[in-house]
């Protein structure tokens, strides 16, 4: 039994990499549903995000993720066109899970919930995942050809 029946969280899982892992695998570790917001396209660039995959991609690399290294997990897979999606509506989710970056969402939203006569969500921060040098992986970073997506360090010496 697990200690929550159904939690939240949202991403833009641009590039996967391992702290999204580490993030699913939290979520998927308390929880026997997962409801997760994905960034449409429209959103990532009012955030200032440029996304290298469009939404249908990210939807399907994730999706195929979640497939293979969480299988028989029980998820949806909702569009986020704000910073909180269905986590301010549905009333029976019961926590949301944060990366350190995002656990200032959490307060934001449970004043909103509030608003709404929803019950407020438990936040559950999952510490960074830092890549070799210490520093924290990010999409950016893989991007910019920094480190790979388990947070090894790439030559510069290209």
């Amino acid at each position: 039994m697990s200690e929550f029946s159904l939690v939240a969280m949202g991403g833009t899982f641009d590039i996967i990499h391992r702290g999204h892992i580490i993030l699913l695998s939290s979520a998927f570790e308390i929880s026997d549903k997962v409801i997760i917001g994905l960034t449409s396209d429209e959103f990532a660039k009012r955030k200032g995000k440029t996304v290298s995959n469009k939404y249908e991609k990210r939807l399907a690399n994730l999706t195929e993720i979640i497939f293979k290294e969480f299988p028989n997990s029980s998820f949806q897979i909702s569009k986020l066109e704000n910073d909180f999606g269905p986590a301010v509506l549905e009333p029976k989710v019961e926590a949301l899970v944060v990366s350190d970056e995002t656990s200032n969402q959490g307060d934001a939203l449970n004043k909103l919930r509030a608003q709404k006569s929803l019950p407020p969500v438990k936040i559950i921060t999952v510490p960074m995942f830092l890549a070799k040098d210490g520093s924290r992986i990010s999409t950016t970073r893989i991007k910019n050809s920094e480190i790979d997506p388990e947070g090894n360090l790439l030559s510069i010496d290209k």
